[in-house]
C-alpha cells in the first residue's frame, strides 16, 4: 500500500485518503492514520512525499521514515489519551449529574431546638467561643473537600472560617455558592484544632445559613474579573473590585488608624479641627497646578492647600488643623503624586522655627507610635513592611546649603545632568538617593527664597534661605512640607510682587498682618506618602481609596 504526502496542499485528517489526488500534509499522520485501531499493528505502507524539484511524488528517505514513525508513535499515545480524558469527563459528568440530582432533595432548614443564635459582626464573634452565632458577609474563599466545605467569610471587621458538613455540605444550594457571595452563617464558634491556625484562632461549625446575595459563576465570576497580576490600569477601572483584596483592604485599615492617631496627637498638643472651604478664590503652591471651575460666572479653583485659612483661624481659635483634601492639577506621573489627596495641615501661633520641627518630630514619632500600636493596624503594618522600623526624635537637621555640599561630593548630578548648585531645586530622584543612602529621617531647612512660596520669611542670619522644612524619610522621601509665615505686611507684599500676584483677593489674609499679628507656622503632611512609607507600597496611588491623576477619573 502506498500514501502520499504533500506539504504545501495536503490535510492531516483520519477522512483523508492519502492519494495522489488526496494527501497528507506530513508523514507522521499518514503512519497514524494507516493503523486500523489504536492498539494493534497494521502493515507499513510506502510513503511517497512530493518534490518540488521533481515535480512529482518521490519515495521517502530513510531517515524522514525513521523521524515519522517516532512522530506516529507520539500521535497514537495522544489519541489514547484524549480518548481516556474524554472517558473520565464523561464519568465526571454523570457522577455530578447524580450528584445534583441528590443534593435537589437536601433542603437546608433551621433546627428550631437550638439555642438563638446571637448576632456579631465577624471581629467580635472571635471572642463567643462555645455559643451560637449568627453572622452575615462575602464569601473570601470557597474550598470542598468530598464532604466537608470550608468558607472564609469577609465582612470588614475581619475573617472567619467556616466549616460546612453533612446535608449542608452536600445541599445543592451549597454546590452553586460562589466567591464573593453575600450570606448569613448560623453555628458555633469553637477553637480551632492544635496545630491549625485561622483567623482569629477560631472557627464557625455551621448548622444552618441562608444566600443573601449569590455572584455569578462562569466567565462572570469575580475571579475572571480581577487576578493580582492582572495590568494595573484594569485594576483601576476596577478599584471598586480590587478593594476586596486583602492588601488594598489592609492598607486602608491603617490609612483609618493613621488619621486616628494624627487626630489624638492634636488633642494631646491642643490644637483644633475646623473644615475649611474646598472652592477658592486665592492660591497658595503656584497658579500653574490650579483646578479651574466656573463658579455662577466667576473664576474660582479647588483648593490647593487651606494653609492661609488655617491662619485666619488662630487669633479666635488658637493652634488648629484640618483633615483635607487638596487639589494639584499636575500632569505628573510620579509614584508619589496624585491630583486629589488627603492633606493633613496645621498652623501654630507664638512659636519660633525650632519649635515648629520639633512640633513636627512629635506629631510623626507619637502617630507612628499609636499605630503601631493599634490591635489592626499594628500587626498589618509589620505583615506589609517587615521589620519596620518606627522613627525617634530628634531628627537629623540639614541644611539646603549643606545637602547641596552632599550631592556634590557624593556625585549626584540635577536633572540636567550637571553638579548641583546653590539655588538649584532637589528633584525627586537625587531627594530620594540622598535620603535614601543617609538612612534616616531628615530636617531639611532653609530652602532659597527663588524656590520657596511668597509666603515663607527669610532668616534672620542669611537672607538667601527661607526658615522652611522638608521632612524626609527613608524609601519615600518628602511626606511633609512646612515654613514660618511671614507676619509683617510689608514682606508679605514684596512676597506678592515677587511671585507676581495680584493681592487684592487677599485682603482677608493681608488683614491677620493688621489686626495683631503674631509668629507663626505650619506644615502640611501628605496621608498617601505616609502610608507608603508605613506600609512599603511602591506608589501612593495604592494608598488612596479612589487614586485621581493625569488620565484617571474613574470610577
Amino acid at each position: 500500500m502506498s500514501l502520499y504526502i504533500k506539504d504545501t496542499t495536503g490535510v492531516d485528517e483520519l477522512t483523508v485518503a492519502g492519494t495522489k489526488e488526496q494527501p497528507f500534509k506530513t508523514p507522521a499522520f499518514a503512519l497514524y492514520a494507516n493503523h486500523t485501531n489504536l492498539t494493534g499493528e497494521a502493515a507499513e505502507p510506502k510513503l511517497f512525499v512530493y518534490k518540488d524539484e521533481e515535480n512529482d511524488f518521490v519515495e521517502i528517505t530513510a531517515s524522514a521514515l525513521k523521524k515519522a514513525r517516532k512522530g506516529a508513535e507520539g500521535l497514537k499515545k495522544k489519541a489514547i489519551k484524549a480518548k481516556e480524558q474524554a472517558a473520565k469527563l464523561e464519568q465526571q459528568r454523570l457522577e455530578n449529574a447524580t450528584k445534583n440530582l441528590a443534593a435537589l432533595n437536601i433542603k437546608i432548614e433551621e433546627d428550631k431546638s437550638l439555642p438563638e443564635a446571637k448576632k456579631f459582626k465577624i471581629g467580635k464573634s472571635y471572642a463567643h467561643v462555645g455559643e451560637r452565632v449568627k453572622v452575615s458577609g462575602w464569601i473570601h474563599r470557597l474550598r470542598s473537600n468530598k464532604k466537608v466545605v470550608f468558607i472564609v467569610l469577609r465582612d470588614g471587621t475581619g475573617y472567619l472560617q467556616c466549616v460546612l458538613s453533612g446535608d449542608l455540605a452536600l445541599a445543592k444550594q451549597t454546590l452553586d455558592l460562589t466567591l464573593e457571595s453575600t450570606v448569613t452563617l448560623y453555628g458555633t464558634v469553637i477553637n480551632v484544632p492544635e496545630g491549625k491556625t485561622a483567623p482569629g484562632n477560631v472557627e464557625l461549625d455551621v448548622d444552618y445559613y441562608e444566600v443573601v446575595g449569590l455572584a455569578p459563576s462562569g466567565d462572570e465570576a469575580f475571579s475572571n474579573k480581577i487576578t493580582e497580576e492582572a495590568d494595573p490600569s484594569i485594576l483601576l477601572d476596577q478599584r471598586h473590585l480590587a478593594l476586596r483584596g486583602e492588601t488594598l483592604s489592609n492598607v486602608m485599615k491603617v490609612r483609618a488608624a493613621l488619621l486616628r492617631a494624627i487626630r489624638r496627637v492634636y488633642a494631646e498638643e491642643g490644637l483644633l479641627e475646623v473644615t475649611p472651604p474646598c472652592m477658592v478664590q486665592t492660591q497658595v503652591e503656584g497658579g500653574s497646578t490650579l483646578f479651574k471651575l466656573d463658579y455662577y460666572g466667576e473664576e474660582a479653583f479647588l483648593t490647593q492647600s487651606s494653609q492661609l485659612y488655617l491662619e485666619t483661624c488662630l487669633p479666635s481659635l488658637g493652634d488648629v488643623f484640618c483633615v483635607q483634601e487638596s487639589f494639584r492639577a499636575e500632569k505628573s506621573h510620579t509614584r508619589r503624586h496624585l491630583s486629589e489627596y488627603t492633606h493633613i495641615e496645621a498652623e501654630l501661633a507664638f512659636l519660633t522655627f525650632e519649635e515648629l520641627l520639633e512640633h513636627i518630630e512629635t506629631l510623626i514619632v507619637n502617630a507612628v507610635k499609636y499605630v503601631l500600636e493599634d490591635p489592626v493596624a499594628g500587626p498589618i503594618v509589620q505583615q506589609l513592611n517587615p521589620g519596620f522600623v518606627a522613627p525617634v526624635a530628634p531628627f537629623k537637621r540639614l541644611e539646603y546649603k549643606d545637602a547641596i555640599t552632599w550631592l556634590q561630593e557624593h556625585d549626584i548630578k540635577n536633572e540636567e545632568g550637571n553638579n548641583f548648585e546653590f539655588g538649584d531645586d532637589i528633584a525627586e530622584a537625587a531627594e530620594r538617593k540622598m535620603t535614601d543612602t543617609i538612612g534616616v529621617p531628615i530636617l531639611l531647612t532653609k530652602f532659597p527664597v527663588e524656590i520657596k512660596s511668597f509666603y515663607m520669611p527669610k532668616c534672620k542670619d542669611d537672607q538667601r534661605v527661607t526658615e522652611s522644612v522638608d521632612v524626609l524619610m527613608p524609601t519615600v522621601g518628602e511626606i511633609t512640607g512646612g515654613s514660618m509665615r511671614i507676619n509683617n505686611v510689608d514682606e508679605l507684599m514684596a512676597g506678592f510682587k515677587r511671585e507676581g500676584i495680584d493681592p487684592k483677593p487677599y485682603y482677608w489674609f493681608i488683614d491677620q498682618r493688621k489686626y495683631g499679628t503674631s509668629p507663626h507656622g505650619g506644615y502640611g503632611l501628605g496621608t498617601e506618602r505616609i502610608l507608603a512609607w508605613l506600609c512599603n507600597r511602591f506608589t501612593v496611588r495604592d494608598c488612596s481609596l479612589y487614586p485621581r491623576f493625569s488620565g484617571r477619573c474613574k470610577p
